[in-house]
């Protein structure tokens, strides 16, 4: 048994060495020797818990990677890093699906995964490339159908002129010589146009897929991968409408996390950039057709419950803000505990305002009182505010 552990403990340490040197090799650093001289880390410090950390998180990539038999690339790393950690919530959704589908994974999808992450970032540079491409697909679909209309019209004005020249009993071969030619003609510029239109289809289609990815780029948010305030809004005139036919109540939340400049101030931009998605994560749990999750800006996201009584959403809401305040959340830059980190919320019956933007900013004053009476708490909006 003992020889067993050894040979175990060992594979493990051969492994996050590799990694370790793999890693290194993909930032460009040399593998240096270690020097026996340099101080090691005290046991139990800040420094100790952090090597112990990367050893850990080394080993489940590792792990992850060898029991779906990946490849060892900067890709999979890559993806494997974001799902264990929970750096993107559309790579551990995508995860966690694949696996209860197939209960594998392959190099390919890990490929298609990866590809359908960028293909969402979209820069200022793209998007206005792609804008130039809109305007020069229509300055050439318009210069077509001018060109098409312009060969149509010559070639009925010829055909006219000729026609005049066929007389009865009279040598009319010459004449109808040209008719022919002119309709060879027509028939080749049709054909030319024809080509040119279909090659411009094909663009517009790789355009329109193009601006697709553009437009769910500009209505997500790249932080926590949670739709964005823009998005929120369409989502919730759809709502608003579904539930007036279906007769179903419909409700609001916002959620805006406690002292998080504190958070920042404290601990770094970097940590609390990692709470944002964390929070993030807890509230997207609870997303569905039915329930809609957003980041509406800053630390706030904003929560849409169909089918739902403003009372039950308080305590949907509340149940998620219990378990992020029992939550005991630590500082990956040096191993040390937060302090603990909370979220206040104020909740709005929707149908009770005649303008959704009233029963909006009904919640977001509930919010307020919540902050005001000493946060991480839930508060429902009287209907008659």
């Amino acid at each position: 048994m003992t020889g067993a552990s050894t040979s175990t403990a060992g594979s493990h340490h051969g492994l996050t060495d590799r990694l370790s040197r793999w890693a290194r090799g993909l930032s460009g650093k040399p593998d240096e020797p270690q020097v026996e001289s340099e101080p090691r880390a005290r046991a139990g410090s800040a420094a100790s818990r952090e090597i112990n950390r990367r050893r850990r998180l080394y080993e489940e990539i590792g792990e992850f990677l060898f029991a779906h038999d990946l490849d060892l690339t900067p890709l999979n790393f890559g993806v494997a890093l974001d799902y264990l950690t929970g750096a993107s919530i559309g790579v551990e959704k995508a995860v966690q699906a694949v696996l209860m589908e197939r209960g594998k994974i392959s190099n390919a999808w890990m490929e298609s995964l990866a590809a359908s992450q960028r293909a969402d970032e979209v820069t200022p540079d793209a998007l206005a490339s792609m804008l130039d491409k809109v305007e020069e697909n229509l300055d050439e679909f318009t210069g077509l159908m001018t060109e098409s209309r312009n060969s149509a019209k010559d070639y009925g004005a010829a055909l006219q002129e000729q026609a005049k020249g066929l007389a009865a009993g009279a040598d009319n071969e010459p004449i109808l010589a040209r008719l022919v030619s002119l309709t060879r003609s027509m028939v080749e510029k049709t054909r030319q146009v024809e080509t040119q239109l279909r090659e411009n289809q094909k663009q517009t289609q790789a355009l329109k897929s193009s601006l697709e990815t553009a437009r769910r780029a500009a209505e997500h948010d790249h932080l926590t991968g949670l739709p964005n305030r823009r998005a929120f809004e369409g989502v919730l005139r759809e709502e608003l409408k579904l539930a007036k036919e279906g007769d179903e109540q419909l409700s609001v939340a916002f959620c805006d996390i406690d002292h998080f400049k504190l958070v920042n101030d404290t601990h770094g931009h970097e940590t609390g950039d990692r709470v944002l998605k964390f929070v993030a994560g807890l509230l997207a749990k609870a997303s569905d057709d039915r329930c809609h999750v957003a980041r509406h800006g800053g630390e706030e996201f904003v929560m849409l419950f169909r089918g739902k009584t403003a009372a039950e959403t308080c305590e949907a809401v509340d149940a998620v803000r219990e378990d992020l305040a029992n939550r005991s959340l630590v500082n990956r830059t040096n191993g040390e505990r937060m302090e603990r980190v909370s979220f206040s919320a104020g909740v709005a019956n929707v149908l009770a305002y005649d303008d959704p933007r009233a029963a909006l900013k009904a919640a977001d004053r509930a919010l307020y009182l919540a902050k005001e009476h000493g946060r991480n708490r839930v508060y429902l909006a009287a209907e008659t505010d």
